[in-house]
């Protein structure tokens, strides 16, 4: 049986689509050179992740562009999308099955849609179904590995990179982040208002670290251990981490205040930056593996931390890190850290950027 061209790329080749994007995108251009009147296209996958309820994917057939809108879980269905689409002309939507979570296609046109069109995008709906199914696979499995590893660590893994003992020496910088009194606070706190502390902790100071184009490797009980790499200078990795510290302290400045208004102790915390080499890989037993940092820049940042409360500071940064940052920090002499040979050059924050 011969088949549009369309419908025979969705049969054949679909199913090795790279991504949702690529999908679109070639799946758009084809129904375009068969002389469908196309403006536009979206396509809307719902993902397992505790912050994002589904992708979407816009595609704009003048310039071939594809651009990704995130939809958030908990919030009221988005209407922006379909705004974006229905600007380029009259909107034709197909849902790929019968379930609410199941993907969405829909296509603008040019011009309305006549029978025969309306009916030629219906079919392509159907015979999409198959490669959606296998995206939507994908792109689950992808946001699940994402919350769990972060972003950089779920690619590697994605991309075969299982075999225990394998990694990559990265320069970046990195930053140790750790609540104080965390034992007594647990102790004398519900478990469920300890878990909600937690949370709104780690939002505050990883949302900051994701903002200036960090990634959390991982979370160590109420402290968490993130990296900047150095893709370009090092200057740049280690002035994006001082903003993250700066942007977090105001976060929890924030925080603080609305637990003192609840009658709530505040959550008082020690951060510490420092730039170097980490081996960045797997570590683990046969049959159960972590994708972690770790090597002797790992060791110091987190011994540097430790060093806030007897310093009375709650940012510490290494020499390393003030040797190529551009802002003005305060000097605090050399300190010895244990289980580091040479003593390490600290530096604070002045008081008007802290």
């Amino acid at each position: 049986m011969d088949l549009p061209t369309p419908l025979a790329w969705l049969v054949d080749e679909a199913g090795a689509s790279p991504g949702p994007d690529r999908f679109l995108a070639d799946l758009g251009g084809r129904l375009l050179a068969d002389r469908l009147p196309l403006a536009g296209g979206a396509l809307t996958l719902a993902v397992p992740h505790p912050i994002i309820a589904r992708r979407t994917w816009l595609w704009r057939a003048e310039s071939g562009a594809v651009i990704e809108s995130l939809g958030f879980a908990g919030g009221p269905p988005s209407q922006a999308e379909r705004d974006w689409l229905a600007a380029l002309g009259p909107v034709l939507e197909d849902r790929i099955g019968a379930a609410p979570d199941k993907p969405v296609l829909a296509w603008a046109g040019t011009r309305g849609f006549d029978d025969d069109e309306a009916g030629r995008l219906r079919q392509a709906a159907r015979f999409a179904a198959a490669p959606l199914a296998a995206l939507s696979e994908k792109a689950a499995l992808s946001a699940l590995l994402e919350a769990y590893l972060g972003r950089r660590s779920a690619a590697r893994v994605q991309a075969g990179a299982l075999t225990r003992g394998t990694g990559e020496t990265i320069r970046a910088a990195l930053l140790y982040a750790d609540l104080r009194n965390f034992t007594a606070l647990s102790e004398a706190t519900e478990p469920t208002e300890m878990i909600a502390a937690l949370d709104a902790w780690f939002d505050r100071v990883a949302g900051a670290i994701h903002a200036f184009g960090g990634e959390v490797l991982k979370f160590i009980g109420d402290g968490l251990l993130a990296i900047f790499p150095v893709t370009g200078w090092a200057p740049e990795a280690c002035e994006a981490a001082l903003r993250a510290v700066v942007a977090a302290r105001a976060g929890m400045a924030h925080l603080d205040a609305v637990r003192q208004a609840q009658g709530l102790p505040p959550l008082p915390f020690g951060t510490a930056l420092h730039l170097g080499d980490v081996l960045w890989g797997n570590i683990g037993a046969v049959d159960r593996l972590d994708f972690t940092a770790i090597g002797p820049a790992v060791n110091l940042v987190s011994r540097l931390e430790g060093l806030c409360r007897p310093l009375g500071q709650s940012v510490l940064i290494s020499g390393a890190v003030a040797a190529e940052a551009s802002s003005p920090l305060v000097p605090l002499g050399e300190h010895v850290l244990r289980g580091i040979q040479a003593p390490c050059p600290v530096f604070t924050l002045p008081a008007t950027r802290a």
